[in-house]
């Protein structure tokens, strides 16, 4: 019985991608590619590129050249909530939440833009800090609650491919810890993950792969069995 072609198993395809803001040129021809179910880094220094790449693929930058697939569908057309129908979900680093909603407001606000969104049970269940917290104020929630309700509110609207930005920045150690564990159940999940971080130790037990990212390139592509092998270099990218 002959295989199915790679493609079915693509869930995004990125290809020649250059990103401009005004005059800035920010990325320069970034080819990768994300599997259904897979959870890839995008590693790099600051400036490299990667939250850029993330606005890039949710068209949220000011010009964009090259060829973005999304679930086999070209999408440099096309604006940001119709990408967001297609699946993927985008959480900014600033978190974005609404400060006068409680918990549960700010989990009911967003619309689910397709099938398959996570109920508030099964939110609550993932994030019981969050079910402590119902009714608390945005501005009452701490920096990894509030971290944990940008993530939840994605969860909601039934995206099967999250894009996530630096989710673990200035947050305690526990709570790191607690990230892990909810990247790890969405995996099983089956949901798609792409990561850009800067915390190479919080990432590097979760990832199916890494692309390294250097002045709006990608630099390596390392995937989870050559990470000890290729340490060295990567510290070197890294700045480590």
């Amino acid at each position: 019985m002959s295989q199915a072609p790679q493609k079915e198993y693509e869930q995004l395809r990125v290809s020649g991608l250059h990103a401009f803001y005004g005059e800035s040129h920010i990325l320069h021809g970034i080819d990768l590619v994300v599997n259904r179910g897979e959870l890839v880094t995008l590693l790099g220094r600051n400036g490299a590129g990667r939250s850029t790449t993330l606005k890039a693929i949710m068209n949220m930058v000011g010009r964009r050249t090259g060829s973005i697939m999304i679930n086999g569908e070209e999408t440099m057309s096309c604006p940001p909530h119709h990408i967001a129908r297609l699946g993927v979900g985008y959480c900014p680093e600033h978190r974005g939440i609404f400060s006068e909603l409680n918990v549960q407001e700010n989990l009911t606000l967003p619309p689910v833009v397709r099938s398959g969104g996570m109920a508030l049970e099964e939110i609550y269940n993932m994030f019981p800090n969050l079910y402590e917290r119902r009714l608390s104020m945005g501005t009452k929630l701490s920096g990894g609650e509030q971290q944990m309700l940008a993530m939840a509110r994605i969860l909601r609207t039934g995206a099967n491919m999250l894009l996530l930005d630096e989710i673990t920045e200035g947050l305690a150690p526990v709570i790191v810890e607690k990230l892990a564990e909810v990247l790890i159940k969405l995996k099983e999940k089956g949901l798609t993950i792409i990561l850009v971080e800067q915390n190479f130790h919080f990432a590097a037990p979760l990832a199916d792969r890494h692309y390294v990212m250097e002045h709006g390139l990608i630099a390596e592509e390392i995937s989870a069995g050559e990470l000890e092998a290729k340490q060295a270099m990567l510290n070197n990218y890294l700045g480590v």
